[in-house]
């Protein structure tokens, strides 16, 4: 199973290439943000990531009720919190 996670963004780290810092459960990575230009993401904003791309920007009562809900998914929980530690953009 594959699930997105909520992440909140520490940094743009490379805007012309649609590229953020995001930190999901205190681990932080570089993600790409491409699939959400123009929509005025901002350091500080929600996002849900999979694998390394930010698929939606939400609200951070969305967020706590989606990270909320993941963590009682146990082992899929784990496992996407795994891929996203894992995922590097080079």
């Amino acid at each position: 199973m594959c699930l997105g996670i909520p992440g909140r963004v520490t940094e743009l780290t490379d805007p012309a290439e649609h590229l953020a810092k995001v930190e999901v459960s205190g681990v932080r990575r570089i993600i790409s943000v491409r699939l959400l230009a123009g929509q005025g993401l901002e350091v500080g904003d929600w996002v849900l990531v999979h694998v390394g791309f930010a698929m939606a920007k939400i609200d951070e009562r969305e967020a706590q009720l989606t990270l909320d809900a993941a963590k009682k998914m146990g082992r899929e929980y784990l496992d996407e919190l795994d891929a996203f530690t894992s995922t590097r953009i080079v």
